[in-house]
């Protein structure tokens, strides 16, 4: 039963009215009808109940069903909607844990456990979907337009759903309010071991909805709200307390009234976000940022899928309001990694901006399930431009110049730009400093306070090895700095600084001493692989194909001796698949220079009828006759 106290007090079983064409049906939570004709739209669905009471409403169909997240109160009755044939809408951050929960609930930590998140309040079984929600940009649904928000806090994927309807402003809210000052999970907020993520995003996700001026909010758990501004006002001084007991976020107040902070007066710098963000101002009012992926992060959340990552663009109206920005026209990353360009896609789809990357890193980014990387973003960024290395490009009136900068990662470029007078120069993760950051941190001193800040530059090497690093990259880049001469240097976790010749000579000594330490510890007049320590790449890396279709790999083969080799490659597939080299027969074979590299192409076809999630298979390589086994492994998904 399904019930409701009409004013009375009695409880009746029934589809409310809110107005004509607006009803909430009280399930395992609030699910609310929008009504066009003689057909409706759905917020949540709850256990789906709903469904059998369409014709108190006058409708006779449901056309689509819009969640605000993944948890199962919103979403049991989803199987239903699948066989009455209605569309399912789905959160962007949130969309595996509705049509691939499966591989969620396969893959979820259970033991050692860290990770309070509440994504084991998902599905049980997967649900196809229609699509995901398109954030921001209005859409519409029922025959009214419509407007998905980034609300962050119950959940990481979290969205609100604003609409005109019957005269009034209505914001669907989801658990992000239950009631003025109230939240319906203060537990959902945590999303790490004992964080208090959530709780700043719910702030943040509040202050952002009261902006849009709704004039009644309608939470999937609670009564409608009249007075959003109050509701959220409350919550938000509760909030606050709570944080204040927790001696967190001691910066948070200033932080959102001045995310930008001028480093000169035309290129600012992003304090808010969890990667540091830089805009280059133009005077035509367009900005170029260098750099956007968590912006106004309020803390990352414990996991690496989908749903941990929520890119949005809070901050974008505070540029446009404080800075007189007109567009974000261009977005240029230092490197690949997500916490660098999350928003990109999010960015082209809203704001229009291009996307222009340097070419070293253009194909990771087009095609990221090709590449064995660490901290890839989920889907491909497509590239409106690349950009040639060392070669200065204009943009506006300004002259820029990418460099080559491995070491983090192969796959980056350092930014030079003169700007009012001052060389600056962005290197996004290439440098930090741990002691620093591990003092900063048990002090609960918050990082980059000003824009040039009392700290000092960092020195420390950030080198990961499985971004490609090479011994030589810190001499090389710290050789680099030397003939740039930058006045200032920004990082990607660091507050940005002035620097001088003592300082980049620091840089060159600590970057030689990195090369010679590695090249005494690897036994590299043997075999030299590096300081990765592989000799073979298979990409694609991940594939999806069907059964029966034939998957090209390409097997990239390293030299590791000071002399010309053969090297011949064959791969390790499941029993039953079928491998051939794409020329010749029998095994792979490509002659190669001394250190240099070369590629070997096969064909794999699975047998007919297979169905298997990441299946592996891997390169096994032989150079100059001394095998070095199977160097390199590829997923191949069969559907």
């Amino acid at each position: 039963m399904h019930l409701y106290p009409p004013r009375d007090g009695r409880y009746v079983r029934a589809v409310e009215p809110l107005s004509n064409d607006l009803f909430r049906f009280r399930d395992t939570c609030n699910v609310y009808l929008v009504r066009d004709g003689n057909e409706g739209i759905l917020i949540d669905l709850g256990a789906g109940d709903i469904l059998d009471h369409l014709s108190e409403a006058g409708v006779e169909r449901i056309t689509d069903v819009l969640m605000t997240h993944h948890h199962r109160d919103q979403a049991q009755g989803l199987p239903r909607a699948v066989e009455a044939g209605i569309r399912i809408w789905v959160p962007h951050s949130e969309q595996e844990l509705f049509d691939r929960v499966d591989h969620h609930w396969q893959a979820r930590q259970l033991s050692n456990d860290y990770n309070n998140r509440q994504d084991r309040f998902s599905l049980l079984e997967p649900v196809p979907i229609t699509g995901t929600l398109q954030e921001y940009v209005p859409v519409t649904f029922g025959g009214r337009s419509l407007t998905v928000v980034p609300t962050p806090g119950h959940t990481v994927g979290s969205v609100s759903v604003l609409g005109d309807i019957d005269g009034r402003r209505v914001c669907f809210t989801g658990d992000l309010i239950c009631a003025p000052g109230k939240v319906w999970s203060l537990a959902a907020t945590q999303w790490s071991y004992n964080g208090s993520e959530g709780i700043s995003a719910t702030i943040l996700s509040g202050r952002d909805l009261v902006r849009r001026k709704p004039d009644v909010l309608l939470p999937s758990h609670g009564e409608p709200m009249d007075d959003p501004a109050r509701a959220f006002r409350l919550l938000e001084k509760r909030l606050l307390d709570l944080l204040e007991l927790r001696n967190e976020d001691p910066g948070l107040e200033d932080h959102l009234a001045n995310p930008f902070v001028p480093i000169t007066r035309h290129f600012l710098h992003n304090r808010t976000a969890h990667a540091y963000s830089y805009i280059l101002l133009s005077k035509s009012g367009k900005a170029l940022a260098m750099d956007y992926g968590y912006d106004a992060n309020p803390g990352l959340a414990a996991g690496t899928d989908r749903a941990a990552r929520r890119p949005w663009l809070y901050n974008v109206p505070r540029l446009k309001e404080q800075f007189g920005v007109t567009s974000i026209d261009v977005a240029i990353p230092t490197h690949y990694h997500d916490d660098h360009l999350a928003s990109f896609n999010l960015l082209r789809q809203v704001e229009g901006t291009r996307i222009w990357a340097g070419e070293n890193m253009v194909d990771v980014l087009e095609r990221p399930t090709h590449y064995d990387l660490p901290c890839l973003w989920y889907d491909p960024i497509p590239v409106d431009r690349s950009l040639p290395l060392g070669q200065p490009f204009a943009w506006e009136e300004y002259e820029l110049t990418l460099h080559p900068l491995p070491g983090h990662t192969l796959y980056a470029v350092a930014v030079e730009v003169r700007v009012d007078g001052k060389r600056i120069l962005a290197l996004g993760d290439q440098l930090v400093d741990l002691a620093w950051l591990f003092y900063l941190y048990d002090k609960a001193v918050p990082i980059g306070e000003s824009a040039l800040g009392p700290l000092p530059p960092p020195t420390s090497q950030n080198y990961v090895y499985r971004n490609r690093f090479r011994i030589g990259d810190y001499r090389e880049t710290a050789e680099l700095y030397q003939r740039v001469k930058p006045d200032i240097m920004v990082y990607g976790h660091w507050a940005p600084g002035t620097v001088d010749r003592s300082y980049l000579d620091r840089l060159k000594a600590r970057g030689s001493r990195l090369e010679r330490l590695h090249r005494d510890l690897l036994p590299l007049d043997d075999v030299d692989f590096g300081a990765e320590g592989v000799g073979a790449w298979i990409r694609p890396y991940r594939s999806e194909i069907r059964s029966g279709e034939e998957l090209v790999l390409a097997v990239e083969v390293l030299d590791p001796f000071s002399r010309a080799a053969e090297a011949q490659v064959t791969l390790a597939v499941p029993p039953g698949w079928r491998v051939r080299p794409v020329a010749g027969d029998g095994e792979g074979r490509v002659a190669l220079q001394a250190g240099q590299t070369g590629t070997v192409e096969f064909c794999v076809t699975p047998p007919p009828d297979t169905r298997v999630r990441r299946a592996r298979v891997a390169a096994d390589m032989t150079v100059d006759g001394r095998r070095f086994g199977q160097q390199a492994e590829a997923l191949v998904t069969v559907v």
